[in-house]
């Protein structure tokens, strides 16, 4: 597909970068160069400090005497709501996420502006990543394939889209209110779904960054039953009617069914009372 000079132009995109950080003082640095050396250099960065206690703002400043770098300080709120303060204070039509213990390869910006030119149509999208464990790369687990098949059945059962690969048009966000600051995890899975459920999305194979796990910090390792937090965020989407599709909203409701079964054995396994009162209520009200 050949464009034309003018086309091309009225279609290159200006994007706002967010970077949610707390207590990351020892990965943010990578994360800024990783900003820093993108061939694609129409951007913003802003990076939101959720109430860090280490040295993350004294880390930062050096970067603060670039015009395109910039730094909010909120009190600890979790990562849904430093994302959400960093979107509103910033001004462009694309928004792209990177989280702070993450790094973006050098073409990753650049090869989403050429997808954007060849797909003006597509509001949404992400790509392939490495996994760094431990500071080894390893192969990750194929049902974390994040390709186009099947792509909302499949992410029903996990989260597969990773915010750090996300570029997406602010308009698609806000149609949801971005990030749900009620969940303390789970967050993205939760926006990515609403939008699976109403939108195409672009992907791109090629692997665009970096995600490092393993670290103590990493939220995914430091909450238990994710899935509780994965049914609150189905029963939600139901509820708010996010689709009328009927094949959609029957694979939501076999999901629910599914991972509410195992909780509701563990959480009374464990006598985790409260949580499978809450959750038994949940699955009682109305769908």
């Amino acid at each position: 597909m050949v464009l034309s000079q003018d086309l091309s132009y009225n279609l290159k995109m200006f994007i706002d970068i967010i970077i949610p950080t707390y207590n990351r003082s020892r990965t943010i640095i990578r994360a800024i160069e990783s900003v820093l050396g993108q061939t694609y250099k129409d951007y913003n960065l802003i990076i939101v400090d959720d109430g860090s206690t280490d040295d993350t703002k004294d880390i930062v400043k050096p970067y603060l005497e670039k015009k395109n770098i910039h730094y909010l300080f909120q009190k600890n709120k979790g990562v849904s709501a430093a994302r959400n303060y960093g979107i509103e204070h910033s001004s462009s039509e694309w928004i792209a996420f990177l989280d702070s213990d993450d790094e973006w390869l050098s073409h990753k910006l650049e090869k989403q502006n050429q997808f954007h030119l060849l797909n003006p149509k597509i509001n949404f999208i992400h790509s392939n990543e490495n996994w760094i464990r431990n500071g080894m790369r390893v192969n990750a687990p194929k049902k974390f394939d994040k390709s186009n098949d099947r792509i909302l059945e499949r992410s029903l059962a996990t989260c597969l889209i990773s915010p750090s690969t996300v570029l997406m048009k602010r308009e698609l966000g806000s149609q949801f209110n971005f990030f749900n600051e009620e969940m303390t995890i789970c967050e993205d899975y939760d926006l990515w779904l609403k939008i699976l459920l109403k939108e195409e999305v672009g992907f791109i194979s090629d692997y665009l960054i970096n995600k490092y796990g393993g670290h103590e910090d990493q939220l995914s390792t430091m909450y238990d039953a994710m899935d509780y937090w994965r049914v609150k965020s189905l029963i939600n989407i139901l509820n708010e009617k996010h689709t009328d599709d009927e094949v959609k909203r029957k694979l939501i409701e076999d999901e629910i069914e599914k991972k509410s079964s195992i909780l509701l054995k563990g959480l009374q396994k464990h006598n985790q009372i409260q949580r499978y009162n809450e959750l038994l209520s949940l699955l009682n009200g109305p769908k």
